[in-house]
């Protein structure tokens, strides 16, 4: 099973995160044609603002370190072959929109950022304070993700927590591990196969908010499910 990284992969994606996630979020910060489906309006939106950039900026840093290799065969060997050509964005267009249409007015957001789709779950709305138990409220959102991603199975599911700034950075980083992890587990539960998902966490690092406020910091207390195509 693959729903957690192996020592050698965290230390691959953190190394990495710690080295380019600059880099990266300079690059992304430049791409347009970024859009988000504000949550609670069901509206879609360019996403211009500093929070919906660090998504994206995050959805290229972690899909380049973490998709294909072994979890690619894997699914091969389930019989879950990869997408090709201009039916990758065909495929991804018609999951984003289920998505959206799921999603509406949950408090969770869905970002398109070229084929990779990103559904950020603020913390505010999915974890009581300081807990890695998943609230009993959003069970029935994360059956939603579930039905619709199980639907699209030639998708690799990347699952990241993120904490804010309050605490140990040690501390941080394992709440944001188990936070991602409770959400892969329930995934998996709900009949998503397990090879296609890897969780990790980032702890305190990649703010998409000011920690100086109890919003900014509600809104890094988060995790994010990161779609990317089989190819």
């Amino acid at each position: 099973m693959l729903n957690t990284l192996s020592d050698a992969h965290a230390g691959l994606f953190m190394t990495a995160g710690k080295r380019f996630s600059g880099a990266v979020l300079a690059l992304m910060l430049g791409i347009s044609g970024c859009t988000t489906t504000n949550p609670y309006t069901g509206e879609q939106e360019v996403n211009k603002t500093s929070k919906g950039a660090g998504i994206g900026a995050l959805a290229g840093l972690t899909t380049a370190i973490l998709v294909g290799g072994d979890r690619k065969k894997l699914l091969a060997g389930a019989g879950i072959g990869a997408l090709v050509g201009g039916g990758v964005g065909y495929y991804m267009d018609r999951q984003e929109d289920k998505l959206r249409q799921q999603l509406q007015s949950t408090g969770v957001s869905v970002t398109r950022n070229g084929d990779n789709i990103i559904l950020n779950m603020p913390g505010n709305i999915t974890f009581a304070t300081d807990s890695s138990n998943i609230s009993a409220d959003f069970y029935k959102v994360l059956d939603s993700v579930a039905l619709v991603i199980k639907e699209f199975e030639k998708t690799y599911v990347d699952i990241v927590g993120y904490t804010d700034s309050t605490g140990a950075e040690a501390y941080n980083q394992k709440l944001s591990e188990a936070r991602a992890s409770s959400v892969a587990r329930y995934l998996e539960s709900q009949g998503v196969m397990a090879a296609r998902i890897v969780s990790s966490g980032m702890g305190e690092s990649n703010p998409i908010a000011s920690n100086d406020t109890a919003e900014g910091r509600s809104l890094n207390r988060r995790v994010e499910i990161i779609l990317t195509p089989v190819t």
